[in-house]
């Protein structure tokens, strides 16, 4: 492996130490084999407040082309397995059974005010498939990274089978490993499994009103999952994320409107982001306490001040094609806007640019934004800066509708 061998895209100007560290991190890693022996995201995990399971299955059930597959049952939690295919990630919904239940998941939210309304809500992070577990682990933790001891794991209700890292002190997300040949069905061992009524129900009504919009064929897997990150974190965010996984620096773009940057990280095995979803770490230019003097606007770090580091939004790719008249994007958003699901803007991009885009309404069960991208041609890159400047100003407006002046 190779990992140093991909063309670098956008116009971000990156420090010393990161241009420094990502080639020792990257040659350390291939040269270990770490590269050949972590593969794919295999799952994201989500965890939600008590009672909003499963309302956000059918939500995610309608607004994606996931189904809901199974419910495992632990003694504090439902943990609810959707999946596409084999060949795409799963989603694992969790969800607390007593609100008054306390853990780490639930304190890295309770120290930011936006995060604390919803104190079990947040995105937790990827399992990814290796060939090895136990050495997989062994040479991480050679490099000094570390993970919950299985005794933990049992006690945070986690699959058994898993080696869940602690979180990252950047982007408070964990990655977990499930060793799994390429042909072996996933399995997360945690709990009792069944198929739970109410869910079931909730799902089938999800697909039979995709199905009654004729837009369930025009959605396809992930495309990517973009995380804010404070602006000091960027690159040490970065350079984390490329040392637990098999991924490599795509490259970054500055997106100068907006006073923040879009970097973006992609699988060094090649793989299809509907495999594996590309990482996205997103961050302003220049930390809040000077805005009052550059006067710069700041939509992405005020959102890691009221939310925390986290998931910002999961990017759904549409096929590329028309219908009735409509670019798929532009049909699918206008059923899925039928039902009462709100957008933060109209789809922005064209097919001259190579891509359109647009992000929904943050999801009041996960507070994740689904943004929804179509591809045009050949097209291989994740946005324009012009889109993004319009996307990060739209969500910066809602966010700050949300946290109330005062929280800023």
């Amino acid at each position: 492996m190779n990992s140093l061998q991909f063309p670098r895209h956008g116009d971000k100007e990156n420090s010393a130490f990161f241009e420094e560290y990502l080639v020792k991190l990257l040659e350390e890693r291939d040269a270990m084999g770490l590269t050949a022996m972590v593969h794919e995201i295999d799952a994201l995990m989500i965890t939600v407040d008590p009672g909003h399971s499963v309302k956000y299955v059918a939500e995610l059930c309608f607004m994606t082309s996931y189904h809901y597959l199974v419910t495992l049952e632990s003694e504090s939690h439902w943990t609810h397995v959707l999946r596409i295919d084999l060949d795409s990630p799963d989603l694992l919904v969790r969800e607390v059974k007593d609100p008054n239940l306390r853990g780490i998941f639930r304190s890295l939210n309770e120290i930011y005010p936006v995060g604390a309304r919803k104190p079990n809500s947040r995105y937790m992070g990827e399992i990814i498939r290796v060939n090895n577990l136990h050495d997989v682990v062994k040479l991480q933790q050679e490099r000094e990274f570390r993970f919950f001891t299985q005794d933990e794991v049992r006690k945070l209700e986690l699959p058994g089978n898993l080696a869940v890292s602690k979180p990252s002190p950047y982007t408070h997300n964990i990655v977990a490993y499930l060793e799994r040949k390429p042909d072996e069905m996933r399995v997360y061992s945690l709990g009792v499994s069944r198929v739970d009524a109410a869910l079931q129900m909730a799902y089938e009504a999800a697909k039979r009103l995709q199905e009654k919009l004729n837009f369930a064929d025009l959605l396809l897997p992930i495309d990517h999952l973009a995380t804010r990150v404070y602006s000091q974190n960027r690159e040490v965010a970065i350079l984390e994320y490329l040392s637990w996984s098999s991924y490599y620096f795509w490259g970054a773009y500055n997106i100068f409107d907006q006073n923040s940057s879009t970097n973006v990280t992609k699988s060094a095995h090649g793989l299809p982001e509907s495999k594996s979803p590309a990482k996205v770490f997103t961050a302003n230019n220049t930390p809040y306490f000077v805005n009052h003097l550059e006067k710069l606007p700041s939509p992405t770090e005020t959102f890691v001040r009221n939310y925390g580091p986290r998931l910002h939004h999961i990017a759904v790719a549409v096929r590329d094609g028309e219908r009735d008249g409509l670019e798929h994007i532009e049909f699918a958003v206008n059923a899925i806007a039928s039902q009462g699901k709100g957008f933060l803007l109209d789809v922005i991009g064209s097919r001259e640019e190579g891509l359109k885009q647009i992000f929904s309404n943050a999801s009041e069960h996960s507070s994740l934004i689904v943004e929804y991208v179509q591809r045009f041609g050949d097209f291989q890159g994740f946005f324009t800066k012009e889109n993004v400047a319009v996307l990060t100003e739209a969500a910066g407006r809602e966010e700050g509708v949300k946290s109330g002046a005062s929280l800023g």
